[in-house]
C-alpha cells in the first residue's frame, strides 16, 4: 500500500515538472509573438515593456504607406501562381508515386523530397545559377518558379496521403463500367481529392507568402512583402514593422488553421460510391 502511494506521488511530480517543461517550451516560442504584437499597438513605439499607452496609429500609418502594399500585392500574385504551378506538377507525380511502377521509383520519391530537406539558401542560390544560365532576367518570373518547384514536394507529399486514403473501388467500378481514364479522372479521382488539394493549396500559399531565402536570390526590382520588411529592419526596428508582422501571423494563422480543418474532415467517410458513379455518368444520359 505504501509503496502505491509512493509510486502515485511519484507519477504527480512527474506530470507536475513535465507541465513545467511544456510551459517553458511553448513561452520560449511564443512569448516574442506576443510582445510583437504589443508592441504594434504602443503609442510610443518600441521599447519601455509593458506599453502604457495603446493606440492604432501604426496601423493608419501602415495603411497609407504605399511601398508596402505594393509588396503585400506582389507577395500575393507570387503565392497564388506558386500554388497553382507547385499543384499542377505535384498532382501527376503523386498519382505516379501511388499508382504506377517504372525503374528508379524510389530514388525519384525521395529526389521529390529533396527541397524540404535542403536549406532555403540552397535551392535559392541553385535556381539563381539555372536562371543565369538559362538567361532569364531576374523578376517576379522568376521568383514565381522558384517558390512553385520549392513547394513542389510540399503539394506532392500532401497529396500523395490524400490519394492513398482514397477508396479505389469507386475508380474500378467507372472503369468497369465503360468510362474512359480521363473521363473516370475528372469525375471521380479529381472530386474525391478536393479535400486535399484545398488544404495543399492553402499550406502552399502560406509558405510562399512568408518564403525569403529564395525569394532574395531571385528577386528583380520588385520587392516581396517579407524582402520589403527584411530592407527595413536594416535601417531600424518601427512599430510599423510590428503592424505588418501582426497582420501577417494572423492571417497566415488563419490559412493554416482551415488547412488542418480540411484536413481532418478529408478523414471521414467517403461519400457513397452510387452517388460517384452516378454523377460520373449523368453526362452520357440525353
Amino acid at each position: 500500500m505504501e509503496l502505491s502511494l509512493k509510486h502515485r506521488e511519484a507519477r504527480r511530480n512527474g506530470a507536475g515538472w513535465l507541465a513545467v517543461y511544456a510551459a517553458s517550451v511553448f513561452a520560449f516560442l511564443y512569448l516574442p509573438i506576443v510582445v510583437l504584437i504589443v508592441y504594434s499597438f504602443n503609442r510610443d513605439g518600441v521599447g519601455g515593456f509593458p506599453p502604457q499607452h495603446l493606440t492604432i496609429e501604426w496601423y493608419r500609418q501602415l495603411a497609407g504607406d504605399q511601398a508596402i502594399w505594393d509588396a503585400v500585392w506582389n507577395s500575393l500574385l507570387v503565392a497564388l501562381a506558386a500554388t497553382v504551378t507547385a499543384l499542377a506538377l505535384g498532382l501527376p507525380a503523386a498519382l505516379a508515386l501511388d499508382r504506377v511502377s517504372f525503374p528508379g521509383k524510389a530514388l525519384f520519391r525521395r529526389l521529390v523530397l529533396l527541397p524540404l530537406i535542403l536549406p532555403g539558401i540552397i535551392t535559392g542560390l541553385s535556381l539563381l545559377m539555372l536562371a543565369v544560365f538559362a538567361g532569364m532576367k531576374l523578376s517576379l518570373w522568376t521568383v514565381l518558379l522558384g517558390h512553385g518547384i520549392a513547394l513542389l514536394s510540399v503539394a506532392t507529399t500532401e497529396l500523395f496521403a490524400g490519394i492513398q486514403k482514397m477508396d479505389r473501388a469507386q475508380e474500378e467500378a467507372s472503369l468497369d463500367l465503360g468510362a474512359a481514364y480521363w473521363r473516370t479522372f475528372w469525375r471521380v479521382t479529381l472530386p474525391n481529392l478536393r479535400l486535399p488539394l484545398v488544404a495543399a493549396a492553402l499550406l502552399i500559399f502560406t509558405l510562399s507568402v512568408d518564403e525569403i531565402a529564395v525569394s532574395f536570390f531571385l528577386i528583380g526590382r520588385d520587392n516581396t512583402l517579407p524582402l520589403e520588411i527584411w530592407g527595413r529592419l536594416r535601417r531600424g526596428m518601427t512599430p510599423e514593422i510590428n503592424a505588418v508582422s501582426t497582420i501577417i501571423f494572423v492571417f497566415s494563422v488563419a490559412l493554416i488553421l482551415v488547412s488542418y480543418r480540411l484536413r481532418t474532415r478529408g478523414a471521414r467517410e467517403p461519400e457513397g460510391a452510387a452517388d460517384v458513379l452516378q454523377a460520373t455518368f449523368q453526362g452520357d444520359q440525353p
